[in-house]
């Protein structure tokens, strides 16, 4: 037991030895801890790194944004369909007036006959009218005669011959493709060649839009020499050989003939049963008295 206490008996000298080697080895121990908590702890560093992560962040979301916003391009309004009109914030009684306005063959010319016709509120129609995109002879100035003689030269000039347009030309348009074209050919040479522009709108499948289109490229530049029809002397079979003229109407031409003897004027024929009052004005340039 002697000997076990002896271990821990110090005399002045190892006591002070002792304190000073707890107080080096607590030193480097703090030494240590302080080190380590500022390499590890750079508040500067993450916070700068924490705001570009949000920028970024940020940025990917505005752009998903932009991107799931619809993107609205120029469009004529006359043209709206149930979907267009849907897509721009319309309701379908809104859309309806529209289409019953067109149905008699009727135009809007400006935004606020549009919003007329529609019914629209004023703060859809702000939203709207900046892109609506009219014909130019709707927007161009009036009374200036000359100008407009100016302009009727240099698209005569422009203008390709719908006469002479082959099937391949026709397709450039947009919203042409193999079969109507191939159908515009077949029913201009069965015309013997179209007289006037209008002649576009009898093509079966052809829509009025399609149309305007094509009279953007192609005018009827060289009428083609027609022998006209007599319409008091011909007998049926001449008559059904004008496309506008079915077997049926043919009799009921001759048998109105008949009846009065002698067809004085072009308008009688509108007194016939199924006639097609809204092409008389082709019709008649076929036909002769």
């Amino acid at each position: 037991m002697k000997n076990f206490k002896s271990h821990f008996k110090f005399n002045k000298q190892e006591r002070s030895g002792i304190f000073f080697l707890l107080v080096i080895i607590f030193s480097l121990q703090l030494i240590y801890l302080l080190l380590r908590n500022e390499v590890v702890y750079t508040p500067e560093t993450n916070f700068a790194l924490e705001t570009e992560v949000q920028k970024l962040l940020d940025s990917i979301g505005d752009q998903s944004k932009v991107e799931e916003s619809p993107q609205v391009y120029p469009f004529n309004p006359n043209f709206i369909t149930d979907y267009k009109g849907y897509t721009l914030g319309m309701t379908n009684e809104e859309i309806d007036r529209l289409q019953v306005f067109r149905s008699e063959n009727r135009w809007v010319n400006s935004a606020k006959e549009f919003q007329k016709v529609t019914l629209i509120s004023d703060s859809l129609l702000q939203i709207l009218a900046p892109y609506f995109k009219f014909p130019e002879w709707k927007t161009r100035p009036k009374n200036k005669k000359k100008e407009r003689q100016e302009k009727s030269v240099a698209a005569a000039v422009s203008h390709k011959d719908l006469n002479q347009a082959n099937p391949e030309e026709l397709q450039v348009i947009y919203g042409i493709g193999d079969k109507l074209s191939a159908r515009i050919v077949k029913f201009r040479n069965r015309l013997g060649g179209f007289l006037v522009n209008e002649q576009l709108y009898d093509v079966y499948g052809l829509e009025e839009e399609v149309v305007l289109r094509i009279l953007e490229e192609f005018r009827v530049k060289q009428q083609p020499t027609i022998e006209r029809i007599n319409i008091n002397t011909a007998t049926r079979g001449e008559m059904e050989r004008l496309i506008y003229i079915n077997q049926n109407l043919a009799v009921q031409i001759v048998n109105y003939r008949n009846s009065v003897g002698i067809i004085q004027s072009f308008n009688e024929l509108l007194k016939i049963e199924d006639f097609p009052a809204d092409k008389i004005d082709r019709i008649k340039l076929y036909l002769s008295l």
